[in-house]
């Protein structure tokens, strides 16, 4: 876990109205929303951005979990 606490991954969404910011712990530490969006009418649009960028930094850190894992020699005991 250690080898992860400087880890973060940033997703951009929106044309990069939506920006989030998730860490090694798979906690988002940052989410920048451009006030343009922030209207009744783009309601929907802003919670499936969110929903998306969550979506991609969740998946981009599992990356770099599952490579540094693989550098590290994997899980004990799961070799074979």
């Amino acid at each position: 876990q250690g080898a992860l606490a400087g880890e973060s991954v940033t997703v951009r969404t929106m044309g990069d109205k939506v920006v989030l910011t998730m860490d090694g712990s798979m906690q988002i530490t940052g989410l920048a929303i451009d006030p343009e969006v922030l209207t009744p009418d783009k309601k929907e649009k802003l919670e499936n951005a969110i929903k998306e960028a969550h979506s991609d930094a969740l998946k981009k850190m599992q990356r770099i979990v599952a490579g540094k894992m693989q550098a590290m020699g994997g899980f004990p005991g799961m070799n074979g």
